[in-house]
């Protein structure tokens, strides 16, 4: 009987292993080494692993904790805490575990460490005098065993509400990885939903704002569709697909991304993505796998079936002429969409495309008044007044740019608006500007930056008459100065107020510019710990229990971007 028990373990465990790998990916990963880091059950997400978001792919799987802070997060495994992370936003709270088995987990938006993490943490704020925290322990000094409660579920740093963030990386690389992969269960028995289909008439052009598109929609459900009111597309030339679906599981859950697309014409495959791991680098190549301009403009994220020349994700397989398709034989095709989420669950979508000869015009190469920006090339344009650089590797797609000067604000502006093409065309990395600053700015060089029409910030210094910063998007922008100091609005305190029994101070920060750079606090002419939520701009000091009672003083610097200070200075008693 146990040897029979025995063999029926390892061929369940093979099933598994091999049914893993025929849904999720080639790879082979571990399928029994990890818990589940909470004990929430049944286990329901907020979020999947690649899921579409704004300039990024989700890096993990978002736990929801039945919108309650507090539950206990437990090791997946045997390891050690290898980082430590505490920011104003991002994760917030975060601890990092390498495990032996050359993974990382990753546990973010905590609302507190567990005593002897916290007090490790603490105990750096104090020697660095800084809130913000990112340490690299050695793997001696905190280790776990797997199922140790090592923090509790919270909604810090930029969480939209209560839950876990969780990830697994490839310790060596920093790739994350579908932690549905490893044996991490969700229930999960609903297939995908196909929402609307795209073409686009490529034509051997890039993909830009201009590109003609047309839109299908699309009829069915229970993971069988079909286009709707029409069973054949007629079309002529080289084309692109596109496709908009979400994906549910069982129970609680969000509107998720899928895990797999597929495209095939004739049987044959021309295009596939699937979000089994990618480079954090490479995240923000999102907005080159969809439709850019259409999601700015409509908040709608059509996946392109077809990849942009500097796309750098690998997240592609199966392409065919990069996914763009060509119809010039006159003949019918069958084309064939199929979804995967990352339980295995299939959805299709099964329509024609009746191929016919018809003359293409190609637009010109280049347009007259336009420069051609190749997008594998480093590309500068100058004149008088500005000096734009878009570094080798930040166009997705060679571009005709365009640029324009406009007037100049007629409030703290050192210099007119400077239009740097369009926010239609998505960046990998940015660009460099320079804008000559007007005379009247040498007195506020030390304070310039440069911002955009909204007068947002983009950073940047004065130097050699120009000021110079690293904008993320194209736009307008102009040179301002920041000279105002950041606001300190206390809450709960105030001069010669007796704190007794009050756990806390608090206050709200805010900077009306450049933005807040720092916070200190001193009790009595020492350095305090002060914490920050973005989210709330709520900044508070927990008092420590060795404060001894009678008066004391209390002083909060804060200092924005340009070291523009605000000091809030009272007595308090205790």
């Amino acid at each position: 009987m146990i040897k029979l028990k025995f063999i029926l373990t390892i061929i369940l465990l093979s099933a598994l292993q091999v049914s893993g790998q025929q849904i999720f990916s080639g790879n082979k990963y571990p399928l029994v080494d990890f818990r589940t880091p909470l004990d929430i059950v049944p286990p329901a997400l907020a979020g999947s692993f690649g899921e579409l978001r704004s300039n990024h792919f989700h890096s993990g799987m978002d736990y929801r904790t039945n919108q309650r802070e507090g539950y206990p997060v437990y090791a997946i495994a045997d390891g050690y805490i290898s980082r430590l992370r505490v920011q104003n936003s991002g994760f917030g709270l975060a601890l990092y575990i390498d495990h032996p088995n050359g993974y990382t987990s990753v546990y973010g938006h905590l609302q507190r460490f567990n005593p002897k993490i916290a007090q490790q943490v603490k105990t750096i704020q104090y020697q660095k005098q800084t809130y913000e925290i990112d340490e690299f322990p050695n793997s001696l000094l905190i280790p776990v065993r797997k199922g140790d409660v090592i923090a509790y579920t919270g909604n810090t740093g930029s969480s939209g509400g209560p839950h876990l963030h969780f990830e697994i990386r490839d310790t060596k690389t920093e790739a994350t990885i579908n932690p549905q992969l490893f044996g991490l269960e969700i229930p999960d028995n609903i297939p995908p939903v196909i929402s609307a289909m795209y073409v686009y008439r490529l034509n051997q052009k890039p993909f830009n704002e201009f590109i003609p598109k047309q839109y299908f929609q699309v009829a069915g459900g229970a993971g069988s569709y079909r286009l709707n009111q029409v069973n054949t597309i007629n079309l002529s030339g080289e084309v692109g697909f596109g496709i908009v679906a979400t994906d549910r599981h069982n129970g609680a859950s969000g509107l998720n991304g899928v895990y797999s697309i597929e495209l095939e014409r004739d049987g044959n495959l021309v295009f596939t993505s699937s979000l089994e791991k990618f480079l954090f680098e490479n995240s923000k190549a999102i907005n080159s796998h969809i439709d850019y301009p259409t999601y700015l403009q409509t908040k709608r994220s059509i996946q392109k079936s077809f990849v942009d020349p500097g796309n750098p994700l690998q997240i592609y397989s199966s392409l065919v002429n990069n996914g763009r398709i060509s119809f010039t034989d006159g003949k019918l095709h069958k084309l064939k969409y199929t979804l995967t989420d990352g339980k295995g669950n299939k959805s299709t979508l099964s329509f024609n495309v009746q191929a016919y000869s018809k003359a293409i015009i190609n637009a010109p190469e280049s347009i007259p008044g336009k420069l051609h920006f190749p997008y594998a090339n480093v590309n500068e344009f100058n004149n008088e007044e500005v000096k734009v650089i878009i570094p080798k590797g930040s166009l997705y797609n060679d571009l005709d740019f365009v640029y324009k000067q406009l007037p100049k604000p007629a409030v703290n502006a050192y210099s007119s608006i400077h239009q740097v093409h369009n926010n239609l065309t998505p960046l990998h990395t940015g660009f460099e500007i320079w804008i000559k600053a007007d005379s009247a700015l040498m007195k506020y060089k030390e304070k310039a930056l440069i911002v955009n029409t909204g007068r947002g910030s983009q950073g940047g210094y004065f130097e050699d008459g120009y000021v110079k910063a690293k904008p993320r998007t194209f736009g307008s922008y102009f040179i301002s100065v920041d000279t105002i100091a950041p606001l300190i609005i206390p809450v709960n305190i105030s001069d010669g107020k007796r704190m007794t029994g009050i756990s806390k101070a608090s206050f709200k920060i805010r900077d009306n510019m450049s933005g807040i750079k720092s916070f200190n606090g001193f009790i009595d002419g020492k350095w305090v710990l002060l914490e920050f939520d973005t989210k709330t701009a709520s900044l508070w000091h927990s008092f420590e229990s060795t404060l001894t009672p009678g008066k004391h003083t209390l002083e909060v610097i804060v200092a924005d971007m340009k070291d523009n200070k605000k000091t809030y200075s009272i007595t308090f008693y205790k």
